[in-house]
């Protein structure tokens, strides 16, 4: 297997399967999360049996048809991760994976390693196996699929699936078994390391676990998720006034001008925004803002905030359990990150914030210095 599939098991790969199948994964989580919210918000409730609905309503419908989606996202995960490994054949067998993982209640982890484990059969397979030419057209069709899922589901069914389930539930409970203060301090490291890069590989990991345990049902951590990401765009947006009404410079003229395309940007849970102003003076602005949506995250989860939404950014808000927290929340974790900003980012001489201005009287002194005349 070293020579023909080198490099496809390295880390790097497997990252990029899930990071792909979970960029198809989300649509449906937004769908089906924003279904549930407005249905539960008008009323409505989930009918469980054909022989309820004689007493389905358009709020009933709508929570209805949401958790069904919410149903949907084991044998979503497991399907577009074999499909990121293996192509077209690994899509049935992913699908299959995931329907086992929602069969044995191991929920988005069991999907995600039964998609990873029949995509890499499904791609071996692909590779090493040769048949005669009048059977390669069933390849991708018939004979890759066929075999995957028989293996992946003989792995899935006697080997791994009671494993992820007990790992499942023990997760499942550990989280559902925490205290207030207890809460506080996960929701503190949740919403700490989930800013730390803006939305880059360090991030993805704790949203990864926020995205997994709402597909099981718990939906604090993805509140979290959803109230830490804009911390840092409008606590670097309120630093700015702060500054400004304190007096004390600490952004430059450019940075101000990336701030008001951050903070429209932030309120929308783009978080990245902030990258060019915090590249500028890293070491504080990620303290600053790290602290802030530790603050945040604490604040959110100890107070009971959930969202069955993955995005959005304030627009679900509305949509979250204890939307006012939620939005105490917020402010308090982004007031957090102004106040740090002010207090340790170094005050600016003039010459320094205007640094755009600087360019140009450079610029223009080195044309006077040249000797060139434009008449």
């Amino acid at each position: 297997m070293a020579g023909k599939l080198k490099g496809k098991f390295a880390p790097s790969e497997i990252k990029k399967h899930v990071l792909t199948a979970i960029s198809y994964l989300l649509p449906l989580i937004v769908a089906s999360g924003l279904l549930i919210a407005i249905g539960n918000l008008t009323g409505g409730v989930t009918v469980a049996s054909i022989d309820e609905l004689d007493a389905m309503t358009v709020p009933s419908a709508l929570t209805t048809l949401g958790g069904m989606g919410m149903g949907l996202i084991p044998a979503f995960i497991g399907g577009y991760i074999a499909y990121s490994v293996a192509d077209r054949p690994g899509i049935a067998p992913g699908f299959l994976m995931g329907m086992i993982a929602s069969f044995l209640n191991s929920g988005f982890l069991g999907g995600l390693i039964g998609g990873l484990l029949v995509g890499y059969i499904a791609l071996v397979i692909e590779t090493y196996l040769k048949v005669p030419k009048w059977a390669q057209a069933l390849m991708p069709m018939m004979i890759v699929p066929l075999l995957s899922s028989a293996l992946g589901g003989l792995i899935m069914f006697f080997v791994l699936g009671t494993p992820i389930t007990m790992l499942t539930g023990a997760l499942t409970n550990f989280i559902t078994g925490l205290d207030q203060s207890q809460k506080a301090l996960y929701g503190f490291i949740i919403g700490w390391i989930g800013c730390l890069d803006y939305g880059g590989a360090i991030s993805k990991v704790p949203n990864l676990i926020c995205d997994g345990l709402m597909a099981d049902g718990i939906y604090g951590p993805e509140g979290i998720k959803v109230l830490a990401a804009m911390v840092p765009p409008i606590g670097v947006t309120l630093g700015w006034l702060l500054s400004k009404a304190i007096k004390k410079p600490i952004f430059k003229y450019s940075e101000e001008e990336n701030i008001k395309v951050a903070f429209p940007m932030g309120i929308c849970m783009i978080s990245e925004g902030v990258i060019p102003i915090a590249m500028n003076d890293l070491i504080r602005t990620v303290i600053c803002t790290s602290i802030g949506c530790g603050v945040c995250g604490a604040i959110s989860f100890s107070a009971g905030v959930e969202s069955m939404v993955p995005s959005g950014g304030v627009f679900v808000i509305p949509a979250m359990t204890n939307p006012l927290m939620a939005v105490v929340a917020l402010l308090v974790g982004s007031c957090v990150t102004a106040v740090l900003l002010v207090l340790i980012k170094k005050r600016l001489t003039p010459e320094q914030v205007d640094d755009l201005g600087m360019a140009e009287d450079d610029t223009e002194e080195e044309i006077d210095l040249s000797g060139f005349s434009l008449s």
